[in-house]
């Protein structure tokens, strides 16, 4: 009996869990969607540069971040059918989503913590690349890529470090744009809010789903060894309790002696 409750509040955990995952596939597939179709990444990945830097690393990013999604999804939805029909099969594809998934997030993990301001450098060295060309050609498309950068990130130029600017730079912030924040300073705000929720997710997706590789584990073992809650087709034969009443057809003959079996010629007349 004990052992049926653990296994009736397994079941419950795993549905409950896997609402959770789905909901997490959710929001990894919108941070990645914003992060790939967003104005503020979008400005500056599509920069007419001869070396993009983050062109290659959006690129990455989006194919993991989808990808990462799926399996969320899949396992959500493999786990929460299995745990309702009690089919072991279902429930090991659903731990084999779930693992992947959490590889995926610590390999997310340990990028995120081996190379912290990867996005950032690129980001910036984009904006870089894009500032110079547009100071050297003012009349040139890079200088249109520029102002939509800025009015993008609500900012104007960048801060010099010895405090001093040239013609060119001095030309590019004037009037109310020339109170704007620094353009470095506003992209740092920016990608730092932007790594914050990355990595809120990564580490929720890392607890989510070790926690469903755990309960996948547990129902699969127990519906495969015959402890599940459906015993549909399964049936044991029990003695008869004490103290129950026989059939009034074989009571009769409990009181008196048997009679005897007729014979084959007395039955045949």
């Amino acid at each position: 009996m004990a052992l049926r409750s653990r296994v009736k509040f397994a079941k419950c955990q795993m549905l409950v869990t896997s609402v959770f995952i789905l909901l997490l596939g959710l929001a990894v597939a919108s941070i990645t969607a914003l992060t790939h179709f967003g104005d503020h990444f979008a400005v500056i990945s599509r920069a007419a540069l001869e070396r993009n830097p983050l062109e290659t690393l959006d690129r990455w990013a989006f194919a993991v971040g989808i990808g990462l999604a799926g399996l969320l999804g899949l396992g959500a939805a493999l786990s929460a059918a299995a745990t309702l029909r009690e089919a072991h099969g279902l429930t090991a594809w659903g731990f084999l989503c779930f693992a992947l998934a959490f590889l995926a997030l610590a390999q997310v993990a340990f990028w995120r913590l081996r190379n912290p301001t990867q996005m950032e450098d690129a980001v910036l060295d984009t904006y870089d690349l894009v500032y110079d060309q547009a100071v050297r050609n003012p009349s040139g498309t890079q200088c249109q890529e520029l102002a939509a950068i800025q009015d993008t990130f609500q900012c104007c130029g960048k801060t010099s470090p010895f405090g001093l600017l040239g013609k060119g730079e001095a030309n590019l912030c004037q009037g109310p744009e020339a109170a704007r924040e620094d353009c470095l300073q506003s992209i740092r705000d920016f990608l730092r809010t932007h790594g914050t929720a990355i990595s809120t997710l990564t580490i929720a997706g890392l607890a989510l789903t070790a926690y469903a590789m755990l309960l996948s584990a547990f129902l699969w073992l127990a519906i495969l060894n015959g402890h599940g809650l459906d015993h549909k087709g399964r049936y044991s034969l029990t003695s008869r309790a004490r103290g129950c009443q026989e059939p009034s057809h074989f009571r009769r003959f409990q009181d008196g002696p048997v009679p005897p079996r007729p014979s084959e010629a007395e039955a045949f007349f």
